[in-house]
């Protein structure tokens, strides 16, 4: 990219500007050869907190933003410097805050506004930027705006999608088609106030507003505005692929993969997510958030992180399209998520990672989420002992690392939650027999602070949601005291990120065998960085000849808690009889590297540049103390 640097402009603040779109062709690196070429969430770690499960400050057993406050010195002593909020907005909690009754008021268990404007003040002065989720696709059926217009109310009367329904063979009414619920059920349902059907994707406590109705545009615009001006830094987008419809309303295709019309896998959901206008609406809020921070240039780059379970072409688009037009700055990978597993092998590593990398167009950052509030925790998908790896793969990739609140311990699913205990809507609307199959509970236990009550989460009898048991052993406060930890690993990657060679580097990767994989990064005039991850069950001993091609020295930099070896060893490429490197990978673990290649590092030749600096320092005030005490004689230089 150092060759695109023409193509390109930086502002007073140094924030990159594009004067032109960038050639479409494939890359996914950073190569331009100073530090300040990359804005600041190119390169960011970002923290997502799950508000209700993160700290409980005033003994209610839900967390809230005062808990949050009290944790940001946490996160910045971690390396944090951007957290994604889940949503914090006024909501009768049916999903949790996904069901927005007022989007410009704070959620009354989580606090005030008083609150969030400290909570942005404090994140603020420790260097903490803070992202907001927000929820477009839907509100409750709580909000004004649906109340409004159930009633018909001239100005909201088209808000929400709505629809007549149709009378089957025996003259009983049934919903305009087949399309289902993603929480399971019918789409659509019955309003007897306004005598119609409304469209809901998801609870039937939040119905879909109407995307097609300029005045919602208009609405949903300035709930953005209003909190940019709050000071945050930027949004995640929830469900953004399902936020238009097709507007007859036409029965989807059968999908073949069960015979339940209730289920959302019955049909192909072809007029129902992905359609061509989703990418117009997200072009629209990246010009709104770069028309922002345009005017308000003092700030940093507001930036959008965009949420859809799609396909990878659709996604690539989300980034730029095919006439250049750009839209989300990050939409989000869940590769890691959907596409691997603990059964993969290598292969299904290198594969996902390279695919994101092929696709991306040219002048973009990638991600890698590894884990979410809905879906099973690293520790869980993949095994505990997993846990060091999947953070040396997520942080030593190139481009943005997206991390759930917890994954940095590696905690586990609570799986044994009963069902008296369960609150998440879709394992309700599955019953007793089957909530624990699709539950997204056990991922969002509370925070494991410490050894105390409630893993020092809350002080009350009875929390939100149950605290995992294993907290006793597995928590924050433990892994600080330990000699080696989860935490320890993660906060030594972060540390590493610092390295020009991550932050710009290029990068490649190959299987080495079916059970190994490694990746290098690599930046003229550093050392290299090597990552190395074995995801099989089984200890690997691993041959980097033909990987590293015979460097003069290789040193561990990161180790996970089971490994044989230490930050700083580099004894076992001398103790190999065949001169070779080799090593000793335990199961499912990973190990970072670095070496020379050849000659001297970029940072040797900086410290000798500095010493030879300083002796020409002293010559040169010996040399004026001798012109001075021989003012009037001639010195010879020669």
């Amino acid at each position: 990219m150092a060759n695109d640097l023409s193509a390109c402009i930086f502002s007073a603040k140094g924030s990159l500007l594009w004067t032109q779109a960038p050639r479409p062709v494939m890359s996914s690196l950073l190569s331009a050869q100073t530090e300040d070429f990359i804005d600041w969430w190119q390169h960011a770690v970002f923290y997502q907190i799950y508000p209700r499960s993160f700290k409980d400050s005033n003994g209610d057993g839900i967390g809230d933003l005062q808990g949050v406050i009290s944790k940001l010195p946490y996160l910045a002593e971690t390396g944090i410097t951007a957290t994604w909020l889940s949503p914090i907005f006024q909501s009768p909690m049916v999903d949790f805050g996904y069901d927005v009754s007022d989007y410009k008021s704070i959620q009354t268990e989580y606090g005030t506004m008083a609150d969030f404007e400290q909570l942005v003040n404090t994140a603020t002065s420790l260097g903490i930027k803070i992202i907001l989720d927000f929820v477009p696709n839907h509100t409750s059926d709580k909000h004004e705006w649906f109340i409004k217009s159930a009633a018909r109310d001239p100005l909201y009367d088209n808000f929400y999608v709505w629809a007549d329904g149709k009378l089957d063979n025996q003259g009983v009414r049934q919903p305009p088609n087949n399309w289902q619920s993603v929480f399971y059920g019918s789409a659509w349902q019955w309003h007897e106030q306004r005598g119609q059907y409304y469209l809901h994707q998801f609870a039937k406590e939040q119905p879909d507003l109407n995307f097609r109705n300029p005045a919602v545009v208009r609405a949903m615009d300035d709930v953005l505005l209003f909190w940019l001006n709050k000071g945050v830094a930027g949004f995640r987008i929830d469900a953004l692929n399902h936020l238009f419809e097709d507007e007859t309303l036409p029965d989807e295709p059968l999908s073949g993969k069960t015979t339940d019309p209730l289920s959302y896998d019955y049909t192909k959901h072809i007029y129902t997510k992905d359609l061509p206008e989703v990418l117009s609406m997200v072009q629209h809020w990246r010009q709104l958030l770069d028309d922002y921070t345009a005017k308000h240039s003092e700030g940093a780059t507001r930036i959008m992180m965009t949420e859809a379970y799609a396909d990878l072409q659709v996604l690539m688009d989300y980034y730029e399209d095919a006439g250049g037009v750009r839209g989300s700055q990050l939409p989000f990978n869940f590769h890691f998520i959907t596409d691997v597993s603990g059964d993969s092998d290598a292969r299904d590593f290198v594969y996902n990672i390279e695919k994101w990398l092929i696709y991306m167009p040219r002048g973009h950052t990638a991600n890698w989420v590894m884990g979410n509030h809905d879906k099973p925790r690293v520790a869980t998908r993949f095994g505990p002992a997993s846990v060091d790896a999947m953070n040396m793969l997520l942080l030593t990739l190139p481009g943005v690392a997206v991390t759930y609140n917890g994954e940095e311990l590696g905690m586990q699913d609570y799986d044994e939650i009963s069902w008296e205990d369960t609150v998440d809507p879709p394992a309700r609307i599955a019953g007793k027999l089957d909530y624990k199959k699709v539950s997204r509970d056990p991922e969002r236990t509370p925070f494991q602070w410490s050894n105390a009550t409630n893993a020092g989460f809350s002080t009350a009898a009875k929390t939100w949601l149950p605290v995992n048991p294993n907290y006793l052993v597995l928590n924050l406060e433990a892994q600080k005291q330990a000699v080696k930890s989860h935490y320890k690993v993660y906060k030594s990657l972060i540390e590493l990120r610092k390295l020009p060679v991550l932050r710009r580097g290029r990068f490649s990767i190959e299987p080495l065998s079916r059970t190994v994989f490694a990746f290098k990064r690599t930046l003229k005039d550093y050392d290299t960085l090597v990552t190395i991850i074995n995801v099989s069950a089984k200890e690997q001993l691993v041959n980097l000849t033909d990987f590293i091609n015979r460097p003069q020295k290789l040193v561990v930099e990161v180790a996970g808690v089971d490994s044989v070896y230490a930050p700083g060893d580099s004894s076992f490429l001398a103790n190999n009889r065949s001169d070779k490197p080799q090593l000793r990978l335990a199961p499912r673990a990973g190990l970072v590297l670095s070496y020379e290649q050849s000659g001297m590092s970029k940072q040797r030749r900086l410290l000798v540049k500095q010493i030879i600096k300083s002796f020409n320092v002293v010559l040169v005030a010996l040399l004026m103390y001798n012109l001075w005490r021989h003012k009037w004689t001639k010195v010879n230089f020669n």
